[in-house]
């Protein structure tokens, strides 16, 4: 039985779904909005929602895809009996997770965020090419026009103002210098691309697509600034078999087997950007004829 924990609404969730039932593997996909009781049977451990039902030991595959496994915590009247049984659940929690972490995966809940500064400085130390950044509380120092600024984590989540939807902090250039000191932000060397490159890891492979985003004013420094009435040009590409072995050992470092990685090529040089363990993937399937949906199925 292979186990899928996703949100309610992701497409990429879906499509994998498509492939597994045409492959007639069992699954159970958990929703982002399903609480789990964790109960026994026969000396198994079983848990259940309102719309799923397995047990622990069935499981022998594990896709991570977004949202998270909640769990209906008991409530006592009495405060020392609460603390304490409020403990031995979060240990019996804590024990389930990390048994199905252990199992054959793709992804887990808990490395699912990474620290963008901890993966630069890594990718640094492997030997990637990396654009030179910096933290600074102020623009003093900045060099105007040949700076960009992006967020020190991930993309805002909108779920308070429309239910189900994320939201974009998009990559800008530094057009001129602030006034006072600010929040400390994360500034970083504006590479004059001659393209961008989606890479997509899995368990030590790479697909990637070279995106043309820098002939449009639009996509030229966040291809995600999509223009629907002009898009971008997308092919297949490979990357340099050395960049493709230092990803991979990058990825191990972080104890990562799939994300979505981004590159921009300037002449020779390939400079990594970022990681995003969780990233999209099907846009450059579909492009590229990678057929990543499938392969991800058949790993599962």
């Amino acid at each position: 039985m292979i186990l899928i924990i996703s949100q309610n609404n992701e497409i990429t969730t879906t499509e994998v779904i498509k492939q597994l039932i045409a492959m007639d593997k069992k699954f159970i996909r958990v929703h982002e909005d399903e609480v789990f009781e964790i109960k026994t049977l026969n000396k198994r451990i079983v848990l259940e929602s309102g719309r799923n039902r397995f047990f622990l030991d069935e499981i022998k595959s594990v896709w991570y895809r977004r949202g998270g496994l909640v769990f209906k915590r008991l409530k006592y009247a009495n405060r020392s009996i609460h603390l304490n049984m409020n403990e031995t659940q979060h240990w019996l929690e804590d024990y389930v997770r990390k048994t199905l972490e252990s199992k054959k995966h793709i992804n887990r809940e808990s490395n699912s965020d990474v620290n963008k500064l901890i993966v630069l400085d890594k990718a640094k130390e492997i030997g990637l090419d990396v654009p030179e950044y910096y933290l600074a509380e102020n623009t003093r120092d900045t060099k105007i026009g040949n700076t960009i600024i992006k967020t020190i984590t991930g993309n805002a989540m909108l779920d308070e103002i429309r239910k189900n939807s994320g939201g974009f902090m998009y990559t800008s250039v530094v057009e001129e210098h602030e006034d006072g000191d600010f929040f400390i932000t994360f500034f970083q060397e504006k590479i004059e691309k001659d393209f961008e490159i989606r890479t997509f890891y899995l368990n030590g492979k790479c697909w990637s697509m070279a995106i043309f985003s820098q002939n449009d004013e639009q996509t030229k420094v966040d291809f995600r600034k999509y223009n629907a009435v002009k898009p971008n040009r997308n092919i297949p590409y490979n990357l340099p078999t050395p960049v493709e072995e230092k990803v991979h050992q990058l990825m191990k470092s972080l104890d990562l087997n799939s994300g979505s990685i981004d590159f921009i090529k300037k002449g020779d040089q390939h400079y990594f950007l970022e990681i995003n363990p969780i990233g999209q993937f099907t846009g450059m399937s579909n492009t590229c004829n990678y057929s990543l949906e499938q392969k991800i199925a058949d790993y599962l």
